[in-house]
């Protein structure tokens, strides 16, 4: 299929586009201009699979160019370009508005206009449940933006749907849990974790008490793949989790057995939310995304998340001289 994809060259979409590439669609990748030409984790990816793309490199605010870059041709649309940082939209709060809703509106807008188009998957995040008043969170759960960036991707997914009721354009959102992985940014927890432990007996992190359903980046790319030729997903919202719910603090102790180190915890106010900015909880119910997309995670329960967990120490171990390059925010 032609395929168009932004945020390419972030984490969850490296590892799309290979997956993508080697399944065999033709696929071209809007990524983040920048001044050192750099194609993000796109450059990491496998040779063959990077030389199979067609790199745009540009901006999705830039409605001249999503209109022209976008072809006619074009069947699935992946939209993941988005500021993700939490923190820096407390400081930022305009520039989420611009990338995450203004750029999904000019996606939108030149969908609507595409006769070849089956689906435009449009990617959200399980922040904008907030601290949930009800376990585990279905897709019916009310939304609650509990930062600048949730609020963001809330108006991004209603905005989407909005043109699905209106104007019959095929959208899907697709909400992923926590991803982790190799190729993330330190920016998230798991990283973060893991890169100060293998140089240090002290690590420091924000609140240890939330607790969060990670999925694997293999788990979480297999379900935008289900995407493709899912009609039945088309005008829906979809949870991928795995059901699974561990706090930081725990999470912290099995990394710790992992490296068979004893790792100490400082807490740090540069990682801390205000307090009423916290999301305390997210646990997913996937049984939407079972039935629907037949969807079913590997990594499942602790012992899946051991296992992704090892094969990710694992990575940063073997790449740190990668780590080195920074991936940046502006991709999911």
């Amino acid at each position: 299929m032609n395929i168009y994809l932004t945020g390419s060259e972030g984490f969850i979409g490296s590892h799309l586009t290979e997956r993508l590439v080697f399944e065999g669609h033709k696929v071209t990748c809007l990524i983040q201009y920048n001044f050192q030409n750099s194609h993000g984790w796109l450059d990491f990816i496998d040779k063959k699979a990077k030389n199979a793309i067609e790199i745009i490199p540009g901006d999705v605010r830039d409605k001249e160019l999503i209109d022209k870059s976008i072809k006619k041709k074009t069947e699935v649309i992946f939209n993941l370009a988005a500021l993700i940082g939490i923190p820096y939209s407390y400081n930022a709060p305009q520039s989420y508005v611009e990338t995450n809703i203004n750029g999904a509106l000019n996606i939108l807008n030149r969908a609507r206009k595409l006769k070849n188009l089956q689906s435009l998957v449009q990617t959200s995040t399980s922040e904008v449940y907030g601290t949930p008043k009800k376990l585990p969170i279905t897709e019916h759960h009310n939304l609650s933006a509990q930062s600048p960036y949730a609020a963001s991707k809330i108006a991004a997914d209603q905005l989407a749907l909005s043109f699905f009721k209106s104007f019959g354009t095929p959208v899907s959102i697709i909400r992923p849990f926590n991803t982790y992985g190799p190729r993330q940014s330190t920016r998230a927890i798991i990283p973060t974790i893991i890169t100060q432990a293998l140089k240090y007996s002290e690590i420091e992190v924000g609140s240890t008490f939330p607790t969060r359903d990670f999925v694997h980046v293999s788990d979480t790319v297999t379900g935008f793949l289900k995407f493709l030729k899912c009609k039945k997903a088309i005008g829906e919202t979809i949870n991928l989790g795995t059901g699974y719910e561990i706090s930081i603090g725990e999470l912290i102790k099995i990394i710790s057995k992992i490296l068979k180190k004893n790792i100490k915890i400082k807490s740090t106010k540069n990682r801390k939310r205000p307090i009423r900015s916290e999301v305390e909880r997210l646990l997913a119910s996937n049984k939407k995304a079972k039935k629907i997309l037949r969807w079913v995670p590997r990594y499942q329960g602790k012992d899946g998340l051991v296992k992704g967990l090892k094969s990710t120490v694992d990575w940063y171990k073997i790449k740190n001289n990668i780590l080195k390059f920074k991936t940046t925010d502006f991709t999911v």
